[in-house]
């Protein structure tokens, strides 16, 4: 893993905690929060105020997360909100942690320019013992104050003016004016500079959790399903009427297909299609050599092209699969016959530009585990999973490639991947393309079943 943390792929974006004013207040926090403190004088933080150098020190990396289910948070700068979240128990924690940020930054400025804010993502469940007792998650609500509750003092201190403007005796109430004053000394002036934080509930409709090896709970959808990443009759009677695991590729397929959720790459507006199908295909030769003991040399085209002459009629069905479907992008050739059962079905897909569009990305990305770089993107927590078990030489291949395909672009090579950021309504996905418009009987033809491709 040392390789990683060298080159930012792992533990990128923490956020260091250096000065001894900072590790003051962060251990206020802690104190509030846990009852404990750290020793170390200085550290980093993810965008929930987790340290790893903490958790190394406490020998626990769940101290802010009890049970994994009622995430706690420490935020000592607005800056956290470009932090990653480390050890993350469901999909939905970093973006309700960044929403909360971002829609308060400038309260959180103010609060935390003297003191840290903590508090924790709440919900009605406090421990998940059991799978079913998932989806009873409903709504997370964010509880946040400082160590010195400025929020809850600014709250109390705004009621008694709104008394004493409107109480008839309001002004001769010593008493009042008194308690007034003396909450004015740590809020500060309320009417001109309200300390308020808003947006703080928020629904849980679909998510992942890594609960019981791993749950994609999908609810707010016309098909409700779950799948699990692991042995489906492991998790005893769910409340919900499908239930799937990963073995089950048929069924997963027919779920993304009748919740209109994934879109064939080859058919995806602004894709191109013929480079990404190319480098799946690499990833895909780097896992076989490294499997055979295959010398890639550096990995590059013209050599991995080397071992896949070696290879010959051994090639993996996924390499097979994919040069079929680029064949067909390159030179207008037969449609390859793949269906849901072949291995490069998955490979084929991403989702489509919906409000869980990442949700459905990163289960494509462990349907179809060789393409590291999706893998790396949408599931950190099995790529580094993963990548323990890595060859050394599949290791070093991966750690340069995202080193020099990925992070100098973030943003560039995820919108080349997945498209353009998906627009949101209120939470809800906005319509498809092709909503309301007459499609003939040839717009549905494709290599996958209904394929909807544009009119020119």
């Amino acid at each position: 893993m040392k390789r990683l943390i060298e080159k930012g792929l792992m533990f990128g974006n923490l956020v260091p905690v250096e000065s001894p004013a900072l590790v003051e207040r962060y251990n206020r926090a802690l104190k509030a929060l846990t009852g404990k403190e750290t020793k170390l004088a200085d550290f980093h933080i993810d965008i929930s105020g987790y340290s790893p150098e903490i958790g190394d020190e406490f020998s626990d990396h769940l101290y802010l997360n009890p049970n994994g289910c009622n995430r706690q948070f420490i935020l000592l700068t607005t800056d956290q909100k470009n932090a990653p979240l480390l050890n993350a128990q469901f999909s939905t924690s970093r973006g309700i942690l960044r929403r909360f940020i971002e829609e308060n930054e400038a309260q959180l400025f103010s609060l935390t320019a003297r003191d840290a804010v903590a508090g924790e993502l709440e919900n009605s469940v406090y421990e998940v013992a059991i799978p079913a007792r998932l989806f009873d998650i409903r709504r997370i609500t964010v509880v946040a104050d400082t160590t010195g509750n400025h929020v809850a003092e600014a709250q109390k201190l705004t009621a008694l003016i709104e008394r004493f403007r409107t109480e008839e005796d309001g002004w001769w109430d010593d008493v009042l004016i008194a308690e007034m004053i003396t909450l004015a000394q740590t809020t500060g002036d309320v009417t001109r500079n309200p300390v308020t934080l808003k947006s703080t509930a928020f629904d849980q409709g679909n998510f992942w959790t890594a609960h019981f090896g791993g749950i994609y709970v999908f609810r707010d959808v016309d098909h409700p399903a779950a799948i699990s990443s692991g042995p489906k009759e492991k998790l005893g009677a769910l409340p919900i009427q499908y239930v799937f695991d990963l073995g089950d590729r048929n069924q997963i397929a027919k779920f993304l297909e009748i919740n209109d959720l994934v879109e064939p790459i080859v058919t995806a507006r602004g894709a191109d299609a013929a480079a990404i199908l190319r480098q799946k295909m690499d990833f895909i030769l780097v896992e076989a050599a490294a499997a055979l003991g295959l010398d890639a040399g550096s990995g590059s085209r013209r050599e991995l092209r080397g071992v896949a002459q070696k290879l010959g009629a051994s090639l993996p069905e996924e390499f097979k699969g994919l040069a079929a479907v680029l064949r067909w992008v390159e030179t207008g050739g037969p449609w390859p016959r793949i269906t849901s059962g072949h291995p490069a079905y998955f490979y084929t897909l991403r989702a489509r530009a919906h409000a869980d569009r990442d949700l459905v990305n990163m289960l494509l990305a462990e349907l179809a585990p060789l393409d590291v770089r999706q893998l790396f993107i949408c599931h950190k927590e099995l790529f580094y999973r993963s990548y323990r078990g890595w060859s050394e030489a599949k290791k070093a291949y991966v750690a340069d490639f995202l080193e020099r395909e990925y992070q100098l672009d973030k943003a560039g090579a995820r919108a080349a991947l997945f498209g353009a950021e998906p627009t949101m309504d209120d939470g809800r996905a906005p319509r498809p393309v092709n909503a309301g418009r007459k499609v003939d009987i040839i717009d549905l033809v494709g290599p996958w079943g209904a394929v909807r491709k544009e009119r020119k």
